[in-house]
C-alpha cells in the first residue's frame, strides 16, 4: 500500500530532468564499473582485500 501511495506522489510530482539525469548517471557509472570488473580491466590497487572475519 505504501508503495501505491508513492507512486501516486510521484506521478503528481514527478522529479526534475536533472534528477532524472543524475539517477541515470549514477546506474550508467555503476554499470560501467561492473561490467569493467567482470572483464578484469580493473587494477589490483581499486578492489578490496580479504579481511579475516572477526572473532
Amino acid at each position: 500500500m505504501r508503495w501505491l501511495l508513492r507512486m501516486s506522489r510521484w506521478a503528481r510530482n514527478p522529479p526534475s530532468e536533472g534528477r532524472v539525469r543524475l539517477g541515470l548517471a549514477v546506474i550508467a557509472l555503476c554499470l560501467v564499473l561492473a561490467g569493467a570488473e567482470w572483464m578484469g580491466w580493473l587494477p589490483d590497487w581499486f578492489a578490496l582485500s580479504p579481511r579475516s572475519p572477526r572473532p
